[in-house]
């Protein structure tokens, strides 16, 4: 039992901070990031004897959250907030939330538009530093088609995020 409890402090040691991060991303809600953390981990404790292989430990990790987080989002429906009109954006930045929530918002924004087939390699690579075949390995494809969907999820990005810039510029009176 001792053995058991020293090696899920190290994992929980080792691995919560990205998976926070990683949940954060997918959530966009700091609460229920941490509450999905906390089920992964509590999963992961009961099920501790089968993890076999420790090299996996944060594959079986990330496996545990994305599946907690479908889970919570099945059974529950989240609104998110999306600015219908140029007056309700323009509102939002009448209060002084600084440069890096306006880019905050933009980039939260233009991550809405990409399909999440690409999304999730993205963030995989992105924030938790997984390679093309770790991740192909984690959502069972391979890794040419997880870098294909990198790419595309890149240009998507681009794409929106050049089109806010532009957007913004012609707004600017000269």
């Amino acid at each position: 039992m001792e053995n058991a409890q020293l090696t899920f402090e190290a994992l929980v040691n080792a691995y919560s901070a990205d998976l926070y991060r990683y949940a954060y991303w997918l959530t966009r809600d700091k609460h229920l990031a941490e509450d999905m953390v906390q089920e992964t981990f509590m999963r992961a404790w009961k099920a501790l004897h089968s993890l076999h292989d420790h090299k996996a430990a944060k594959y079986w990790l990330i496996t545990i959250l994305r599946r907690e987080i479908a889970r919570h989002f099945g059974k529950h429906r989240h609104d998110t907030v999306h600015y219908e009109s140029d007056t309700e954006l323009d509102q939002w930045l009448e209060v002084d939330h600084g440069p890096s929530a306006v880019e905050q918002w933009a980039l939260h924004r233009a991550l809405e538009e990409i399909p999440k087939d690409y999304l999730d390699p993205l963030l995989l690579q992105v924030l938790g530093g997984y390679s093309c075949d770790e991740i192909g390995e984690l959502l069972g494809i391979s890794g040419g088609a997880v870098m294909t969907r990198v790419c595309r999820a890149r240009q998507k990005l681009r794409h929106v995020l050049e089109g806010e810039t532009t957007q913004r510029t012609k707004k600017v009176p000269s």
